[in-house]
């Protein structure tokens, strides 16, 4: 069996940890911690817009109010516009994180490639070292 070599392992370890350290900075930039606290931050200020301007439609019906702050329709006009724009920025954060899902499995596939690739070169050394044997072994 194969020793191991230590400095070998030390550079595929240095490797990995490149690697890691580089998926750490990319999931940060598609949405880490601080994206989940801005996610949360943006979802608060739009349920709350679109609640206030519920509240100040029903506010002024039940009240009877002559000459609302906002009137009905543009109250309604302003939330369909907040959804509309909630939508928008989501589909942009699915598309950010799509991305880096087709990265990832990208990167996969380079990998297995690469894997395969060494593989047939391990299986064709293996068969010349089968071949060649096997020559020294014949009857003369």
């Amino acid at each position: 069996m194969e020793e191991l070599d230590p400095v070998k392992l030390k550079a595929e370890l240095d490797q990995f940890k490149r690697e890691k350290e580089k998926i750490r900075q990319l999931m940060g930039q598609i949405g880490g911690k601080d994206a989940e606290k801005q996610d949360r931050w943006v979802n608060r200020f739009f349920i709350i817009a679109i609640a206030a301007l519920a509240i100040n439609d029903f506010v002024n019906h039940l009240l009877h109010v002559a000459d609302p702050l906002i009137p009905p329709l543009f109250s309604l006009e302003i939330a369909v516009l907040l959804v509309s724009i909630k939508i928008i920025w989501m589909m942009h954060k699915s598309t950010k994180v799509e991305h880096f899902q087709f990265w990832i499995l990208n990167s996969i596939e380079y990998r297995l490639n690469d894997v395969a690739k060494q593989l047939r070169h391990l299986e064709k050394t293996v068969e010349k070292y089968h071949h060649d044997s096997s020559d020294d072994h014949a009857p003369d």
